[in-house]
């Protein structure tokens, strides 16, 4: 298992719960001819956000992928649509990821959806909107799980 979040040209993207829902199914439907390991393929502003991340949270895959034993556990995996990062990391950095991947969205103002918190509760960010209460859904409580279990 791992913690999914998705960065957005909010461009792109539509507002509201259910048109969002949407574009986010047919986003990662995943049957464009697309290199989804290539970061160029997605907008400037979203390579901000990844050559900003990534610092902190290394590639496992595509071209700037670590080959640093010591940083793998720290990696994600990115995967670059025409208009969106999508991003799966190891649970036990849940709460960690999701505040910086968030904070960082807002800096290189670009959206964020917090892909694996309950449907209900998903949070879903467009630069210039109020920022959330940070998360308190379900997820914690599984990534506590996965903390500890690393820790042990």
């Amino acid at each position: 298992m791992s913690y999914e979040v998705m960065v957005f040209d909010p461009a792109f993207a539509p507002r509201g719960r259910e048109p969002f829902s949407e574009w986010f199914a047919k986003q990662v439907d995943w049957d464009m001819e697309h290199d989804y390991m290539n970061p160029q393929s997605t907008t400037p502003a979203l390579r901000e956000w990844y050559d900003g991340i990534r610092l902190e949270y290394p590639a496992m895959n595509g071209p700037d992928a670590t080959d640093d034993d010591h940083e793998i556990d720290r990696a994600g995996d990115y995967n670059f649509g025409p208009h969106f990062i999508y991003v799966t990391y190891p649970w036990f950095l849940a709460e960690e990821i999701y505040d910086r991947v968030r904070a960082v969205a807002v800096e290189k103002q670009v959206g964020f959806y917090d892909v694996s918190n309950d449907e209900d509760e998903q949070e879903i960010y467009f630069p210039g909107d109020a920022l959330a209460p940070p998360s308190q859904g379900s997820w914690r409580s599984i990534a506590k799980q996965y903390r500890e279990l690393s820790e042990h």
